[in-house]
């Protein structure tokens, strides 16, 4: 059994760590605007920052660590939010994640950002509907979940790629 390095246990505890950020978020703040005129729930940050943590964990930790992750993340998502919401936000974690793997596992190989780009696409699409549906019974906040999702995919990926390009220019020189 291969054990992560300690960059990879880094970002699985992160990961793991949005969730119930997520839930004590929409537990204390409600609604947040997420631009645009849009509200969501307040942990829609979180979560779209969970779904790029997660790809991340994968390319540090292995799939064996993720996988473990997500059961983590969904456990901890079911007590650390008050009923309603701790069922829908386990559930919605646990498709939307397990959907955002299977996207990104054949991507992979064509490169990380676009393998990222396209399973949180997938996740985060997966995560809104079934959360807002279980948790609220309306999809009132569709817009915003996914604007305020979007959101955060594109600033960490862009901070990758800005962190990328500065290691290939660091090693060219």
């Amino acid at each position: 059994m291969n054990v992560p390095a300690p960059a990879g246990i880094a970002t699985l505890v992160a990961y793991v760590a949005t969730i119930p950020a997520a839930n004590l978020a929409v537990t204390h703040f409600g609604a947040v605007p997420v631009g645009f005129g849009y509200v969501a729930p307040a942990g829609v940050y979180m979560v779209g920052l969970a779904l790029v943590l997660r790809d991340l964990a994968r390319e540090s930790a292995g799939r064996g660590a993720v996988l473990a992750a997500i059961a983590v993340g969904t456990i901890l998502s079911y007590f650390l939010a008050d009923p309603a919401l701790a069922g829908a936000s386990a559930a919605a974690f646990a498709v939307a994640e397990t959907m955002d793997f299977v996207v990104y596992e054949p991507l992979r190989k064509r490169g990380l950002l676009i393998a990222m780009l396209a399973s949180n696409a997938v996740g985060l699409l997966a995560d809104s509907l079934l959360f807002l549906k279980l948790a609220f019974g309306s999809f009132e906040y569709l817009p915003g979940q996914i604007l305020g999702k979007a959101w955060m995919t594109f600033a960490a990926i862009a901070v990758l790629a800005l962190l990328r390009r500065r290691k290939q220019a660091s090693a060219s020189a």
